[in-house]
């Protein structure tokens, strides 16, 4: 069975390599056009992503709560980061988005082509305040142009069913734009765990929290909130 299990990983990963030179390579064309249409042509490869997962690997997913969603305002996005798939699929269940991530993802060729055309905000993560305050200044900016912010407070992908430090700087971006949050749980590390090669079959289940307004809501009462409702929904 893990020789299977080898086999359809190694097939997934030929896909989504060159999938990703095509899509990478052809969107380098479209820098002269505006970053919405960069975001919607590369959004293209997560979404094969997703499906070449499932039809070569058998993992699939099924969402809870995607009803939450307010389509017709930005918010922010915490979400759990326990392997690769989320940062496909969140890309399907939301609206247009900009993701914070360490800055040396950018330099790696055609991959971190791909993602400068999202025009992630990216972080040194040993800047400390010089990086909070670029999420906290770029994070306002893309809200205020409609475009969501997606976080994963733990700050680093974690085992499946094990919750990592909350760090503030998500929170903080909140109370200082108002916009509104919503949490999201998986346990997509079940079947594509963190550092692992080979993938297993299965449904990851996802749950999206109700909008969570935060106009009277401190930094530590946001996080404690974000804490809790994960340790609840992620196993």
């Amino acid at each position: 069975m893990k020789m299977i299990y080898l086999f359809r990983s190694i097939l997934f990963s030929i896909g989504q390599i060159s999938s990703l030179l095509l899509f990478s390579t052809i969107g380098l064309l479209l820098w002269p056009f505006s970053s919405r249409v960069r975001y919607q042509f590369m959004r293209g490869w997560s979404v094969f992503c997703v499906f070449w997962l499932k039809w070569t690997c058998g993992v699939s997913y099924e969402v809870h709560g995607a009803e939450n969603i307010d389509q017709t305002q930005a918010g922010i996005i915490f979400a759990r980061h326990e392997s690769a798939w989320e940062t496909f699929a969140l890309q399907k269940f939301f609206p247009r988005q900009s993701f914070v991530l360490k800055k040396e993802l950018l330099k790696i060729p055609f991959f971190g082509w791909g993602l400068a055309m999202l025009s992630p905000i990216a972080i040194d993560r040993n800047a400390g305040m010089r990086s909070l305050k670029q999420v906290l200044n770029e994070g306002v900016e893309r809200l205020n142009k409609g475009v969501w912010v997606l976080i994963f407070p733990e700050g680093t992908r974690m085992p499946a069913g094990e919750l990592g430090k909350i760090n503030s700087g998500g929170a903080m971006l909140a109370i200082k734009s108002k916009a509104t949050v919503y949490l999201v749980a998986h346990n997509s590390g079940e079947y594509w765990p963190k550092n692992s090669f080979i993938k297993t079959p299965g449904k990851i289940k996802v749950y999206i929290s109700k909008p969570i307004d935060v106009t009277n809501m401190s930094v530590a009462q946001l996080n404690e909130l974000t804490k809790e409702w994960f340790v609840r929904n992620m196993n």
